[in-house]
């Protein structure tokens, strides 16, 4: 859960230099040792660790094989590469996708940097007003304090656990996000649950059927047997919704069906990836074929991504709402609503 793993940005720069090197025909102790002398930080021992097996005649492939700090569809498409002698293809159409999915997600999370500020700012106001009543009600002895949220928080002390509280909730929503892009196996129903939600189920589809599409398609134009092939597109979805089907795909694969009657006996697949993929086999073009229909995924996703952004926008916003009006409507009893109650009763 906490070992360190390659950032999407680092892997899209190196991935990049090595199309960029191994296309210009520059040796792999070369490459490897350039890569050494620039690299800081965690992945320094992991380029050392390659750059040493490269100058004793080993290969990038099998030193990586193992390592979790890189990406499973890496690892395992560098080994492809360098058995088949297309690295440098590999190395490019890798550092194109990593590029693609850095811009993607630098757009989705523009796209929440302001309701996120606005969260952040109501937040940190709620906790100068707690504070701010404790410090006025130490000011007038026997005065019993007005308390914003109406759950007993006033005062320093109310300001340490309030503080406690909102970052105990930011830890765990980034442990659950953390965790399932790790593929932790406790969010899986949450994955699955999340597709059949309306709008945010159908961007989550379309967002790991172009990661499918686009994996399938690389992994079909390299030497990679079919079901292993299948099984790593499956897994790279990002999402249980697919993921979960592999070994039974697999299984299809081996008792004699084609890739489209796999895909179709699970049921998690749309009719027009199926239909596309049909055609292709059956046309005998299936690399091709997928390679347009990544493309295609590949622009929904765009737009995928930009609706989840609106999305979680609107949540963040209705979480500013609700806690402002929550301190408001609070405010207004206590210092309004309740002494005209008061006076009406007769109570001075």
């Amino acid at each position: 859960m906490f070992s360190p793993r390659i950032s999407l940005r680092t892997l899209a720069a190196l991935c990049r230099r090595l199309s960029i090197a191994t296309t210009a025909g520059i040796d792999a102790r070369t490459v490897w040792r350039r890569e050494l002398e620039q690299s800081t930080g965690p992945i320094r021992e992991e380029i050392q660790r390659v750059h040493d097996a490269v100058s004793s005649g080993g290969s990038v492939g099998d030193t990586i094989a193992e390592r979790a700090y890189f990406p499973k569809l890496f690892r395992q498409l560098v080994g492809v590469g360098e058995a088949t002698g297309s690295a440098a293809e590999v190395f490019k159409r890798l550092a194109d996708h990593y590029e693609y999915q850095v811009s993607l997600r630098r757009s989705f999370l523009a796209s929440l940097a302001w309701p996120m500020i606005q969260l952040g700012a109501a937040v940190a106001i709620v906790g100068v007003l707690i504070w701010a009543m404790g410090f006025i009600a130490s000011m007038h002895p026997g005065r019993k304090p007005l308390d914003p949220l109406g759950i007993g928080l006033v005062g320093t002390s109310g300001l340490v656990i309030y503080f406690c509280v909102v970052g105990a909730v930011a830890g765990g929503v980034w442990m659950a996000l953390r965790s399932a892009a790790r593929g932790a196996a406790w969010t899986r129903p949450l994955q699955r649950a999340a597709m059949h939600l309306p709008v945010v189920g159908r961007c989550l589809k379309t967002i790991a059927l172009a990661r499918l599409a686009w994996t399938l398609q690389l992994t079909m134009n390299s030497a990679m047997e079919v079901r292993q092939a299948l099984r790593l597109a499956l897994e790279y979805a990002g999402n249980d919704h697919f993921s979960r089907h592999a070994e039974a795909v697999t299984n299809s694969i081996s008792a004699g069906q084609e890739i489209h009657e796999a895909l179709r006996s699970t049921g998690a697949f749309p009719a027009d990836f199926l239909d596309a993929v049909t055609v292709a086999e059956h046309s005998g073009a299936l690399v091709e074929s997928l390679e347009r229909l990544s493309r295609q995924y590949e622009e929904q996703a765009q737009s995928a991504a930009s609706v989840l952004a609106t999305v979680a926008g609107f949540l963040v916003w209705a979480m500013v709402a609700a806690l402002i009006v929550t301190v408001i409507f609070r405010l207004a009893l206590v210092m309004y609503f309740r002494p005209i109650m008061d006076a009406a009763r007769g109570k001075f």
